[in-house]
């Protein structure tokens, strides 16, 4: 049986969640899966597993700092591994088709450039939504949330007051079966 790691980093909780909807998938295709917030949990040893999976989400065009820690403590090792990056993104769900060479930009920004940086030949990067939470904006965002919530509001799903998702699930779904049949394989 293929063991696997996700280790994620959060602001808002989606990529919390989405590493939950992944897990879940790999799951149902047979596979163990560990899953690990890098906030809470440090993770002294990976040589068990035979795919890491590493997410964030992004603010101000950054990752979140303790998956960024994981890549830089583990870099030596994943080299060795089967690796996969995501990142949860509301550029990732206001881009549109004719956008696309931004959206591919962006991926490139966000996943490409940081698997050079440390080194890494990922097996998938996955680029999802994110999740827009009202009630968690920073002070210093406000102003500029609060001027795109109509937009947001029209657009995505509330699933809870003031709290909207852009992530679309068949994709992350997609996304890890793809996975799993690439390590099954």
């Amino acid at each position: 049986m293929k063991n696997v790691l996700i280790v994620y980093g959060t602001r808002y909780g989606a990529s919390a969640n989405t590493s939950d909807e992944i897990a879940t998938t790999l799951r149902h295709k047979g596979l163990t899966v560990k899953v690990v917030d890098a906030k809470k949990e440090k993770i002294k040893d990976i040589s068990s597993f035979d795919l890491v999976i590493v997410g964030s989400g992004i603010q101000i065009n950054r990752w979140t700092g303790e998956p960024e820690d994981f890549l830089k403590k583990f870099q030596n090792q994943l080299t060795t591994k089967k690796v996969a990056l995501f990142v949860c993104c509301g550029s990732a769900s206001q881009l549109d088709s004719e956008k696309s060479k931004d959206l591919a930009n962006i991926k490139n920004k966000y996943l490409g450039e940081k698997a050079t940086k440390y080194n890494l030949t990922p097996l998938a990067l996955g680029f999802f939504g994110g999740v827009y939470n009202f009630n968690k904006v920073p002070w210093w965002s406000k102003k500029v949330m609060d001027a795109e919530r109509p937009k947001i509001e029209a657009a995505y799903k509330q699933t809870e007051p003031n709290v909207f998702d852009t992530r679309n699930l068949d994709e992350i779904h997609k996304w890890a079966m793809d996975l799993a049949q690439i390590v099954q394989s």
